[in-house]
């Protein structure tokens, strides 16, 4: 059945719910749910937390009168699970009471769903809509489907850089020890934001020897992601902050490692020391994204590669006049801010 301009409008409302869940839903997916009665919304719900109810299961327990189910439309941004995991299936669930009409912005991508859960839903003798908002749908979800589609990570991209194209000083000339902030703290603020909503983190060795960082949020509530460092001559030591147990911390190796506590050593050959295995290393330890921070040859990396998926380039009010050149993207931004004295520019690799 074709789908009304007033499915369009309770679909927008699970975007807005599934928004929610971002940064607590981990692997899982982002939704929302919305149960319509008469035209009126009567019951909705999100994922609040990876293992948690599913925002269908939230959106009924919701509902003061539940006879009013049989005769309503639920309303989710993804197609509900048809597999037993955290919890039970969904698409039975939804069968069982009797939900007479579902409507769904998009299929899942996970192969254990995938079309099965609208199979099951069918197979009650249900109307289903689908593909209701399917492109918004997709976009807010960009993580899952990369993950599932794809086979790696979700990889997003961070630098700053000053006026005259700078990412870092050089160090090594000037004497300095610490990095020499170019953008402000608001916008330091909203950098631990997005590491709070990704499941890693990944810097480079010079960028861990240089500034000793924790990886970690500390300016936003959230979980610290998982911290990713590729150590390819065995240059870390034990003394730096990342090395501690407060957060699970993945070290790509070539050198004999011994893996204990939080972190973990993965062996790779050096002739394959490189971008494609170590998203596919995180892709087997289910890491749906990874927040790229630097350094400049990190980075380059990923550019030079292909694989990443957005990217955001601060800039501030600076100039270092020489330093560490500002890695390059050859493509114009989909997406230009300006506020309290820095810019944002945000770029696609590909249509999302």
């Amino acid at each position: 059945m074709t789908p009304s301009a007033r499915d369009e409008v309770y679909m927008q409302r699970c975007l807005e719910l599934a928004r929610k869940g971002l940064g607590l839903t981990r692997q899982n997916p982002l939704v929302g749910s919305v149960l319509v009665y008469n035209d009126r919304i009567i019951g909705e719900g999100y994922h609040h937390e990876y293992g948690g109810p599913h925002a269908e299961v939230i959106a009924i327990r919701s509902v003061a009168d539940p006879s009013l189910l049989k005769k309503s439309t639920l309303y989710v941004n993804l197609e509900p699970c048809a597999h037993y995991g955290k919890t039970p299936p969904c698409s039975l669930m939804i069968k069982d009471i009797g939900i007479p009409r579902i409507v769904i912005g998009c299929e899942d991508a996970n192969p254990e769903v995938s079309g099965k859960g609208i199979t099951i839903i069918k197979s009650g003798g249900a109307e289903v809509v689908t593909g209701v908002l399917e492109r918004e749908s997709r976009f807010l979800n960009r993580r899952f489907f990369t993950f599932h589609e794809k086979k790696r990570p979700f990889v997003i991209l961070k630098w700053a850089e000053t006026l005259d194209g700078f990412i870092d000083r050089n160090r090594d000339e000037c004497g300095e020890a610490s990095p020499s902030w170019i953008t402000n703290h608001t916008a330091r603020m909203l950098v631990h934001k997005w590491r709070s909503e990704e499941i890693s983190i990944m810097a480079g060795t010079d960028t861990v020897l240089l500034d000793n960082p924790e990886l970690n949020v500390r300016e936003w509530p959230g979980i610290n992601p998982v911290r990713v460092v590729p150590d390819k001559n065995g240059r870390l030591f034990e003394e730096l902050k990342i090395m501690d147990d407060s957060s699970p911390t993945i070290i790509f190796a070539t050198g004999k490692t011994i893996s204990s506590g939080k972190r973990e050593y993965i062996r790779l050959p050096a002739e394959n020391f490189d971008i494609p295995v170590f998203l596919e290393e995180l892709y087997k330890r289910n890491i749906l994204s990874v927040f790229v921070e630097g350094g400049a040859k990190l980075i380059e990396s990923f550019i030079i590669s292909g694989l990443w998926d957005e990217t955001y380039v601060f800039s501030g009010n600076k100039k270092f006049i020489s330093g560490v050149k500002a890695p390059a993207i050859n493509s114009e931004p989909i997406e230009k801010f300006e506020f309290r004295g820095s810019g944002l520019r945000i770029y696609h690799n590909r249509d999302l």
